[in-house]
Protein backbone atom coordinates (compact mmCIF):
# COMPACT_ATOMS: atom_id res chain seq x y z
CA UNK A 1 0.00 0.00 0.00
CA UNK A 2 1.57 3.27 -1.08
CA UNK A 3 0.80 6.82 -0.06
CA UNK A 4 1.12 9.81 -2.27
CA UNK A 5 2.86 12.73 -0.61
CA UNK A 6 1.50 16.18 -1.17
CA UNK A 7 3.61 18.27 -3.49
CA UNK A 8 5.35 21.12 -1.73
CA UNK A 9 4.03 24.51 -2.64
CA UNK A 10 0.68 23.19 -3.84
CA UNK A 11 -1.97 25.88 -3.24
CA UNK A 12 -4.77 25.10 -0.79
CA UNK A 13 -8.28 24.67 -2.09
CA UNK A 14 -9.54 26.94 0.71
CA UNK A 15 -9.10 30.57 -0.23
CA UNK A 16 -9.18 33.70 1.90
CA UNK A 17 -12.56 34.50 0.41
CA UNK A 18 -13.93 31.17 1.59
CA UNK A 19 -12.62 31.83 5.09
CA UNK A 20 -14.20 35.27 5.11
CA UNK A 21 -17.52 33.81 4.03
CA UNK A 22 -17.33 31.15 6.73
CA UNK A 23 -16.57 33.76 9.39
CA UNK A 24 -19.40 35.99 8.21
CA UNK A 25 -21.77 33.04 8.20
CA UNK A 26 -20.77 32.06 11.71
CA UNK A 27 -21.22 35.62 12.96
CA UNK A 28 -24.58 35.84 11.24
CA UNK A 29 -25.74 32.63 12.90
CA UNK A 30 -24.48 33.84 16.27
CA UNK A 31 -26.31 37.15 15.93
CA UNK A 32 -29.50 35.37 14.84
CA UNK A 33 -29.29 32.96 17.78
CA UNK A 34 -28.81 35.83 20.25
CA UNK A 35 -31.78 37.69 18.82
CA UNK A 36 -34.07 34.66 18.97
CA UNK A 37 -32.93 33.58 22.43
CA UNK A 38 -33.19 37.13 23.75
CA UNK A 39 -36.63 37.61 22.23
CA UNK A 40 -37.89 34.37 23.80
CA UNK A 41 -36.49 35.20 27.25
CA UNK A 42 -37.85 38.74 27.13
CA UNK A 43 -41.26 37.63 25.86
CA UNK A 44 -41.57 35.04 28.64
CA UNK A 45 -41.43 37.91 31.12
CA UNK A 46 -42.93 40.91 29.31
CA UNK A 47 -46.03 39.27 27.83
CA UNK A 48 -47.40 37.76 31.08
CA UNK A 49 -46.62 41.02 32.91
CA UNK A 50 -48.40 43.10 30.26
CA UNK A 51 -51.44 40.79 30.35
CA UNK A 52 -51.53 40.39 34.13
CA UNK A 53 -54.73 42.43 34.46
CA UNK A 54 -56.49 40.21 31.89
CA UNK A 55 -55.36 36.84 33.22
CA UNK A 56 -57.54 34.93 35.73
CA UNK A 57 -55.24 35.59 38.68
CA UNK A 58 -56.08 36.08 42.36
CA UNK A 59 -55.88 39.51 43.93
CA UNK A 60 -52.15 40.24 44.43
CA UNK A 61 -52.93 41.90 47.77
CA UNK A 62 -55.54 39.37 48.95
CA UNK A 63 -54.37 37.68 52.15
CA UNK A 64 -55.28 34.20 53.42
CA UNK A 65 -53.32 33.39 56.57
CA UNK A 66 -54.54 29.78 56.49
CA UNK A 67 -52.63 29.23 53.23
CA UNK A 68 -49.31 30.85 54.09
CA UNK A 69 -46.08 29.80 52.36
CA UNK A 70 -47.58 27.13 50.16
CA UNK A 71 -44.94 25.61 47.85
CA UNK A 72 -45.11 25.95 44.05
CA UNK A 73 -47.61 23.78 42.14
CA UNK A 74 -50.08 23.93 45.02
CA UNK A 75 -53.80 23.92 44.35
CA UNK A 76 -54.92 27.29 42.89
CA UNK A 77 -51.40 28.69 43.35
CA UNK A 78 -49.00 27.83 40.55
CA UNK A 79 -45.96 29.47 42.18
CA UNK A 80 -47.16 29.08 45.77
CA UNK A 81 -47.99 31.78 48.30
CA UNK A 82 -45.97 34.18 50.43
CA UNK A 83 -45.80 34.68 54.19
CA UNK A 84 -49.24 36.35 54.24
CA UNK A 85 -50.98 33.83 51.98
CA UNK A 86 -50.89 36.05 48.88
CA UNK A 87 -50.54 34.42 45.49
CA UNK A 88 -46.90 34.73 44.44
CA UNK A 89 -47.51 34.52 40.69
CA UNK A 90 -50.05 37.33 40.82
CA UNK A 91 -47.70 39.49 42.88
CA UNK A 92 -44.78 38.88 40.52
CA UNK A 93 -46.78 39.75 37.42
CA UNK A 94 -48.49 42.80 38.88
CA UNK A 95 -45.26 43.94 40.51
CA UNK A 96 -43.51 43.57 37.17
CA UNK A 97 -45.84 46.18 35.71
CA UNK A 98 -44.43 48.77 38.11
CA UNK A 99 -40.81 47.67 37.61
CA UNK A 100 -41.05 47.59 33.81
CA UNK A 101 -42.93 50.90 33.66
CA UNK A 102 -40.24 52.60 35.72
CA UNK A 103 -37.50 50.98 33.61
CA UNK A 104 -39.01 51.90 30.23
CA UNK A 105 -39.77 55.49 31.23
CA UNK A 106 -36.32 55.91 32.76
CA UNK A 107 -34.44 54.70 29.67
CA UNK A 108 -36.68 56.81 27.41
CA UNK A 109 -35.88 59.97 29.39
CA UNK A 110 -32.19 59.12 29.77
CA UNK A 111 -31.90 58.28 26.07
CA UNK A 112 -33.49 61.58 25.05
CA UNK A 113 -31.30 63.63 27.39
CA UNK A 114 -28.16 61.71 26.47
CA UNK A 115 -28.65 61.95 22.70
CA UNK A 116 -29.47 65.68 22.80
CA UNK A 117 -26.64 66.58 25.19
CA UNK A 118 -24.07 64.35 23.52
CA UNK A 119 -24.99 65.58 20.03
CA UNK A 120 -24.69 69.22 21.06
CA UNK A 121 -21.36 68.62 22.78
CA UNK A 122 -19.86 66.69 19.88
CA UNK A 123 -21.14 68.88 17.05
CA UNK A 124 -20.74 72.40 18.40
CA UNK A 125 -17.79 71.88 20.75
CA UNK A 126 -16.60 74.94 22.66
CA UNK A 127 -18.59 75.90 25.72
CA UNK A 128 -21.33 73.32 24.98
CA UNK A 129 -18.78 70.50 25.02
CA UNK A 130 -17.14 71.90 28.15
CA UNK A 131 -20.43 72.15 30.08
CA UNK A 132 -21.62 68.66 29.11
CA UNK A 133 -18.21 67.13 29.80
CA UNK A 134 -18.03 68.69 33.27
CA UNK A 135 -21.49 67.35 34.12
CA UNK A 136 -20.45 63.92 32.90
CA UNK A 137 -17.28 63.92 34.95
CA UNK A 138 -19.05 65.15 38.06
CA UNK A 139 -21.78 62.54 37.88
CA UNK A 140 -19.47 59.65 36.99
CA UNK A 141 -17.30 60.53 39.99
CA UNK A 142 -20.20 59.96 42.42
CA UNK A 143 -21.13 56.49 43.74
CA UNK A 144 -24.25 55.56 41.78
CA UNK A 145 -26.30 53.76 44.42
CA UNK A 146 -25.43 56.22 47.17
CA UNK A 147 -26.47 59.12 44.95
CA UNK A 148 -29.78 57.42 44.14
CA UNK A 149 -30.51 56.75 47.80
CA UNK A 150 -29.70 60.35 48.71
CA UNK A 151 -32.04 61.81 46.09
CA UNK A 152 -34.85 59.42 47.03
CA UNK A 153 -34.40 60.31 50.70
CA UNK A 154 -34.70 64.02 49.86
CA UNK A 155 -37.71 63.89 47.53
CA UNK A 156 -39.56 60.75 48.63
CA UNK A 157 -39.83 57.27 47.09
CA UNK A 158 -42.57 57.85 44.53
CA UNK A 159 -42.73 56.31 41.07
CA UNK A 160 -42.04 59.68 39.45
CA UNK A 161 -39.01 60.36 41.61
CA UNK A 162 -37.58 56.86 41.05
CA UNK A 163 -38.02 57.23 37.28
CA UNK A 164 -36.33 60.64 37.17
CA UNK A 165 -33.51 59.49 39.45
CA UNK A 166 -32.70 56.43 37.34
CA UNK A 167 -32.90 58.51 34.14
CA UNK A 168 -30.47 61.07 35.56
CA UNK A 169 -28.14 58.26 36.59
CA UNK A 170 -28.07 56.67 33.12
CA UNK A 171 -27.89 59.59 30.69
CA UNK A 172 -24.06 59.97 30.92
CA UNK A 173 -23.50 56.62 29.21
CA UNK A 174 -25.72 57.62 26.28
CA UNK A 175 -24.20 61.10 26.10
CA UNK A 176 -20.60 59.82 26.02
CA UNK A 177 -21.31 57.42 23.16
CA UNK A 178 -23.37 59.96 21.22
CA UNK A 179 -20.65 62.59 21.58
CA UNK A 180 -17.99 60.25 20.18
CA UNK A 181 -20.24 59.25 17.27
CA UNK A 182 -21.06 62.86 16.42
CA UNK A 183 -17.36 63.80 16.50
CA UNK A 184 -16.83 61.26 13.72
CA UNK A 185 -19.92 62.22 11.73
CA UNK A 186 -19.28 65.96 11.69
CA UNK A 187 -16.02 65.43 9.78
CA UNK A 188 -17.68 63.54 6.93
CA UNK A 189 -18.18 65.13 3.50
CA UNK A 190 -21.97 65.24 3.67
CA UNK A 191 -21.81 67.68 6.60
CA UNK A 192 -19.57 70.04 4.64
CA UNK A 193 -21.88 69.71 1.63
CA UNK A 194 -24.90 70.59 3.79
CA UNK A 195 -23.12 73.69 5.06
CA UNK A 196 -22.25 74.72 1.50
CA UNK A 197 -25.93 74.44 0.60
CA UNK A 198 -26.69 77.03 3.28
CA UNK A 199 -27.98 74.89 6.17
CA UNK A 200 -27.25 76.17 9.64
CA UNK A 201 -25.46 74.13 12.25
CA UNK A 202 -28.63 73.19 14.13
CA UNK A 203 -30.34 72.16 10.90
CA UNK A 204 -27.40 69.97 9.87
CA UNK A 205 -27.34 68.38 13.31
CA UNK A 206 -31.08 67.70 13.44
CA UNK A 207 -31.62 66.60 9.82
CA UNK A 208 -28.45 64.71 9.01
CA UNK A 209 -26.17 63.96 11.95
CA UNK A 210 -28.58 62.79 14.64
CA UNK A 211 -30.43 60.33 12.33
CA UNK A 212 -27.08 58.67 11.62
CA UNK A 213 -26.20 58.19 15.29
CA UNK A 214 -29.62 57.27 16.66
CA UNK A 215 -29.31 53.56 15.81
CA UNK A 216 -26.01 52.85 17.63
CA UNK A 217 -27.08 55.07 20.51
CA UNK A 218 -30.38 53.23 20.62
CA UNK A 219 -28.55 49.94 21.22
CA UNK A 220 -27.02 51.42 24.37
CA UNK A 221 -30.45 52.66 25.47
CA UNK A 222 -31.83 49.14 25.00
CA UNK A 223 -29.06 47.66 27.14
CA UNK A 224 -29.75 50.31 29.79
CA UNK A 225 -33.28 48.90 30.20
CA UNK A 226 -31.85 45.90 32.01
CA UNK A 227 -29.77 48.17 34.21
CA UNK A 228 -32.80 50.35 34.98
CA UNK A 229 -34.81 47.33 36.12
CA UNK A 230 -31.92 46.20 38.31
CA UNK A 231 -31.58 49.69 39.83
CA UNK A 232 -35.29 49.88 40.56
CA UNK A 233 -35.20 46.41 42.12
CA UNK A 234 -32.17 47.36 44.22
CA UNK A 235 -33.87 50.52 45.48
CA UNK A 236 -37.05 48.60 46.29
CA UNK A 237 -35.06 45.91 48.06
CA UNK A 238 -33.42 48.57 50.23
CA UNK A 239 -36.80 50.13 51.01
CA UNK A 240 -36.29 53.21 48.83
CA UNK A 241 -38.48 52.11 45.93
CA UNK A 242 -42.15 52.83 45.23
CA UNK A 243 -44.08 52.38 48.46
CA UNK A 244 -47.06 50.14 49.09
CA UNK A 245 -49.49 49.18 47.64
CA UNK A 246 -46.99 48.77 44.77
CA UNK A 247 -45.50 45.26 44.86
CA UNK A 248 -42.29 45.64 42.89
CA UNK A 249 -39.87 42.77 42.31
CA UNK A 250 -37.31 44.16 44.74
CA UNK A 251 -39.89 44.54 47.49
CA UNK A 252 -41.15 40.96 46.98
CA UNK A 253 -37.59 39.67 47.42
CA UNK A 254 -37.06 41.91 50.45
CA UNK A 255 -40.28 40.69 52.12
CA UNK A 256 -39.39 37.03 51.54
CA UNK A 257 -35.71 37.06 52.51
CA UNK A 258 -36.49 36.21 56.14
CA UNK A 259 -37.96 32.88 54.99
CA UNK A 260 -35.30 31.91 52.45
CA UNK A 261 -34.17 28.84 54.42
CA UNK A 262 -37.66 27.36 54.71
CA UNK A 263 -39.53 28.90 51.75
CA UNK A 264 -36.95 29.27 48.99
CA UNK A 265 -39.49 30.20 46.32
CA UNK A 266 -40.29 33.56 47.93
CA UNK A 267 -36.87 34.89 46.88
CA UNK A 268 -35.73 32.52 44.13
CA UNK A 269 -38.68 32.85 41.76
CA UNK A 270 -38.78 36.68 41.63
CA UNK A 271 -35.00 36.65 41.25
CA UNK A 272 -35.25 34.24 38.32
CA UNK A 273 -37.78 36.51 36.62
CA UNK A 274 -35.42 39.49 36.95
CA UNK A 275 -32.48 37.42 35.70
CA UNK A 276 -34.49 36.12 32.73
CA UNK A 277 -35.46 39.63 31.68
CA UNK A 278 -31.91 40.99 32.07
CA UNK A 279 -30.42 38.10 30.08
CA UNK A 280 -33.04 38.48 27.36
CA UNK A 281 -32.52 42.21 26.93
CA UNK A 282 -28.74 41.82 26.89
CA UNK A 283 -28.93 39.06 24.27
CA UNK A 284 -31.13 41.21 22.04
CA UNK A 285 -28.73 44.13 22.39
CA UNK A 286 -25.70 41.94 21.64
CA UNK A 287 -27.42 40.40 18.63
CA UNK A 288 -28.36 43.77 17.17
CA UNK A 289 -24.84 45.08 17.77
CA UNK A 290 -23.27 42.05 16.04
CA UNK A 291 -25.62 42.44 13.09
CA UNK A 292 -24.75 46.15 12.79
CA UNK A 293 -21.02 45.40 12.86
CA UNK A 294 -21.39 42.72 10.21
CA UNK A 295 -23.24 45.08 7.90
CA UNK A 296 -20.57 47.74 8.33
CA UNK A 297 -17.84 45.19 7.67
CA UNK A 298 -19.58 44.05 4.51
Amino acid sequence: MTTTALKPGRPSAVTARDLARATATRQQRGARFKLWAGAVCTALVVLPVALASLLPLPDPDGQDLSRRRLPPLSADHLLGTDQLGRDLLSRILHGGQVSLTVGVLAVAVSGLIGIVAGSAAGFFGGWADAVVSRFLEAQLALPLLMMLLLVVALFGPSVTVITVVIACAQWPEVARLTRSLVLVEREKPYVAAARVLGLRGRQVLARHVIPNVVRPAGLVVLLLLAQAVLLESALSYLGAGPQRPFATWGRIISDGQAYITTSWWLVTLPGLVIALLVVGVNLIGDGLRDRTRRRKGA
